[in-house]
Protein backbone atom coordinates (compact mmCIF):
# COMPACT_ATOMS: atom_id res chain seq x y z
CA UNK A 1 0.00 0.00 0.00
CA UNK A 2 1.29 3.46 -1.22
CA UNK A 3 2.67 5.27 2.19
CA UNK A 4 1.76 9.30 1.89
CA UNK A 5 3.42 12.10 4.47
CA UNK A 6 -0.27 13.02 5.43
CA UNK A 7 -0.57 13.16 9.41
CA UNK A 8 -3.14 13.43 12.09
CA UNK A 9 -2.86 14.59 15.81
CA UNK A 10 -3.56 11.19 16.85
CA UNK A 11 -2.08 8.56 18.86
CA UNK A 12 1.70 7.97 20.05
CA UNK A 13 4.19 9.60 17.41
CA UNK A 14 4.90 6.64 14.17
CA UNK A 15 7.27 9.16 11.96
CA UNK A 16 5.76 12.31 11.40
CA UNK A 17 6.25 14.01 14.93
CA UNK A 18 2.44 14.38 15.61
CA UNK A 19 0.66 11.23 15.88
CA UNK A 20 0.56 9.54 12.56
CA UNK A 21 -2.13 6.47 11.73
CA UNK A 22 -0.38 4.13 9.32
CA UNK A 23 -2.12 4.36 5.75
CA UNK A 24 -4.16 1.10 5.90
CA UNK A 25 -5.26 2.22 9.59
CA UNK A 26 -7.67 4.53 6.87
CA UNK A 27 -10.42 5.16 5.15
CA UNK A 28 -9.81 6.85 1.57
CA UNK A 29 -11.21 9.55 0.12
CA UNK A 30 -10.51 10.61 -3.18
CA UNK A 31 -6.63 10.55 -3.61
CA UNK A 32 -6.51 11.26 0.24
CA UNK A 33 -6.92 9.57 3.28
CA UNK A 34 -9.81 10.05 6.18
CA UNK A 35 -8.97 11.78 8.94
CA UNK A 36 -5.81 13.18 7.86
CA UNK A 37 -4.44 16.32 7.63
CA UNK A 38 -1.28 17.25 5.22
CA UNK A 39 1.49 19.24 6.88
CA UNK A 40 0.21 22.81 7.41
CA UNK A 41 2.78 24.37 4.36
CA UNK A 42 0.91 22.61 2.16
CA UNK A 43 -2.61 23.78 2.55
CA UNK A 44 -3.76 27.39 1.85
CA UNK A 45 -5.31 29.05 4.86
CA UNK A 46 -6.68 32.52 5.54
CA UNK A 47 -4.52 33.82 8.70
CA UNK A 48 -8.57 33.74 10.34
CA UNK A 49 -8.72 29.80 9.62
CA UNK A 50 -5.33 28.89 10.64
CA UNK A 51 -5.47 30.24 14.13
CA UNK A 52 -8.96 28.76 14.97
CA UNK A 53 -7.43 25.70 12.88
CA UNK A 54 -4.54 26.06 15.84
CA UNK A 55 -6.25 27.06 18.61
CA UNK A 56 -9.47 23.89 18.55
CA UNK A 57 -6.36 20.84 18.03
CA UNK A 58 -4.33 22.85 20.58
CA UNK A 59 -7.26 22.78 22.91
CA UNK A 60 -8.56 18.90 22.34
CA UNK A 61 -10.91 20.49 20.25
CA UNK A 62 -12.52 23.40 21.86
CA UNK A 63 -12.05 27.14 20.19
CA UNK A 64 -10.63 29.36 23.23
CA UNK A 65 -9.95 32.55 20.96
CA UNK A 66 -11.92 34.99 18.50
CA UNK A 67 -15.62 34.63 17.65
CA UNK A 68 -16.21 30.88 17.78
CA UNK A 69 -15.25 30.54 21.11
CA UNK A 70 -17.08 28.46 23.10
CA UNK A 71 -19.72 27.32 20.44
CA UNK A 72 -19.34 23.97 18.66
CA UNK A 73 -16.63 23.87 16.14
CA UNK A 74 -15.37 20.73 13.57
CA UNK A 75 -12.79 20.93 11.11
CA UNK A 76 -14.01 19.46 8.02
CA UNK A 77 -11.38 18.04 5.67
CA UNK A 78 -12.48 17.51 2.03
CA UNK A 79 -10.82 16.63 -0.82
CA UNK A 80 -10.94 19.43 -3.29
CA UNK A 81 -12.94 19.31 -6.46
CA UNK A 82 -10.65 20.21 -9.07
CA UNK A 83 -6.81 19.36 -7.88
CA UNK A 84 -8.18 16.17 -5.10
CA UNK A 85 -6.13 17.91 -2.72
CA UNK A 86 -6.97 17.98 1.28
CA UNK A 87 -8.78 21.44 2.18
CA UNK A 88 -9.71 21.98 6.44
CA UNK A 89 -12.71 23.80 6.62
CA UNK A 90 -13.39 25.09 10.83
CA UNK A 91 -17.56 24.87 10.92
CA UNK A 92 -20.09 25.58 13.95
CA UNK A 93 -21.81 22.47 14.04
CA UNK A 94 -25.59 21.15 15.83
CA UNK A 95 -26.26 17.55 16.32
CA UNK A 96 -29.09 15.41 15.07
CA UNK A 97 -29.28 12.32 16.88
CA UNK A 98 -25.42 10.96 15.97
CA UNK A 99 -25.37 13.37 13.33
CA UNK A 100 -23.42 16.56 12.65
CA UNK A 101 -25.35 19.32 10.85
CA UNK A 102 -23.17 21.98 9.20
CA UNK A 103 -24.64 24.62 7.25
CA UNK A 104 -23.08 26.15 3.69
CA UNK A 105 -23.89 29.58 3.98
CA UNK A 106 -20.97 31.28 3.52
CA UNK A 107 -22.04 34.38 5.58
CA UNK A 108 -25.02 35.07 2.93
CA UNK A 109 -22.92 34.99 -0.08
CA UNK A 110 -24.56 34.65 -3.33
CA UNK A 111 -22.53 31.55 -4.10
CA UNK A 112 -21.72 27.87 -2.11
CA UNK A 113 -18.22 27.99 -0.22
CA UNK A 114 -15.85 25.62 -1.35
CA UNK A 115 -16.20 22.98 1.33
CA UNK A 116 -19.37 22.24 0.07
CA UNK A 117 -18.44 22.10 -3.88
CA UNK A 118 -16.06 20.00 -2.75
CA UNK A 119 -18.14 17.84 -0.86
CA UNK A 120 -20.66 17.25 -3.19
CA UNK A 121 -18.06 16.23 -5.85
CA UNK A 122 -16.75 13.53 -2.93
CA UNK A 123 -18.91 12.82 -0.83
CA UNK A 124 -16.62 10.97 1.81
CA UNK A 125 -14.65 13.35 4.08
CA UNK A 126 -13.07 13.62 7.48
CA UNK A 127 -14.02 15.18 10.72
CA UNK A 128 -12.06 16.55 13.60
CA UNK A 129 -14.42 17.34 16.29
CA UNK A 130 -13.12 17.49 20.16
CA UNK A 131 -10.01 15.09 20.09
CA UNK A 132 -11.37 12.43 17.52
CA UNK A 133 -10.99 11.91 14.11
CA UNK A 134 -13.55 10.09 11.51
CA UNK A 135 -14.24 8.99 8.01
CA UNK A 136 -18.01 10.36 7.62
CA UNK A 137 -20.20 10.53 4.19
CA UNK A 138 -21.66 14.17 3.78
CA UNK A 139 -25.41 13.94 2.85
CA UNK A 140 -27.11 17.21 1.58
CA UNK A 141 -30.58 17.74 3.09
CA UNK A 142 -34.17 18.37 0.90
CA UNK A 143 -37.07 19.40 1.59
CA UNK A 144 -38.39 19.03 4.79
CA UNK A 145 -35.63 17.45 6.52
CA UNK A 146 -33.41 20.48 5.12
CA UNK A 147 -36.08 22.97 6.46
CA UNK A 148 -36.37 21.55 10.19
CA UNK A 149 -32.42 20.85 10.50
CA UNK A 150 -31.58 24.59 9.23
CA UNK A 151 -34.45 25.64 12.00
CA UNK A 152 -33.08 23.63 14.70
CA UNK A 153 -29.54 24.90 13.17
CA UNK A 154 -30.36 28.62 13.77
CA UNK A 155 -32.02 28.15 17.34
CA UNK A 156 -28.19 27.41 18.29
CA UNK A 157 -27.10 29.92 16.01
CA UNK A 158 -29.27 33.15 15.05
CA UNK A 159 -26.96 34.87 12.63
CA UNK A 160 -27.87 31.98 10.01
CA UNK A 161 -31.87 33.33 9.17
CA UNK A 162 -29.77 36.73 8.68
CA UNK A 163 -27.33 34.75 6.41
CA UNK A 164 -30.62 32.97 4.45
CA UNK A 165 -32.42 36.74 4.07
CA UNK A 166 -29.15 38.05 2.57
CA UNK A 167 -29.06 35.57 -0.82
CA UNK A 168 -31.33 34.18 -3.38
CA UNK A 169 -30.23 30.49 -3.38
CA UNK A 170 -31.62 28.15 -1.14
CA UNK A 171 -28.73 27.17 1.57
CA UNK A 172 -27.70 23.85 1.62
CA UNK A 173 -27.54 21.62 4.57
CA UNK A 174 -25.11 18.86 5.42
CA UNK A 175 -25.67 15.95 7.91
CA UNK A 176 -21.85 14.14 8.33
CA UNK A 177 -22.71 10.48 8.84
CA UNK A 178 -20.13 8.75 10.39
CA UNK A 179 -18.12 5.72 8.43
CA UNK A 180 -17.16 2.79 9.77
CA UNK A 181 -14.50 0.48 9.28
CA UNK A 182 -16.82 -1.30 6.51
CA UNK A 183 -17.49 1.93 4.55
CA UNK A 184 -20.85 1.61 5.76
CA UNK A 185 -22.51 4.46 7.66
Amino acid sequence: MRHTNLCVGLGPSDGCGRGHLRQHDRPRFGRYDAGVTTPDSSIAFSQRDRALIDDFRAHGGEVTEGFHTGRTVLLLTTAGAKTGEPRIAPLVYTRDGDRYVVVASKGGAPAHPAWYVNLVADPVVAVEVGSETFAARAVVTEGVERDRLFAAHAVEFPYFVGYQKKTSRVIPVVVLERIGDDGRT
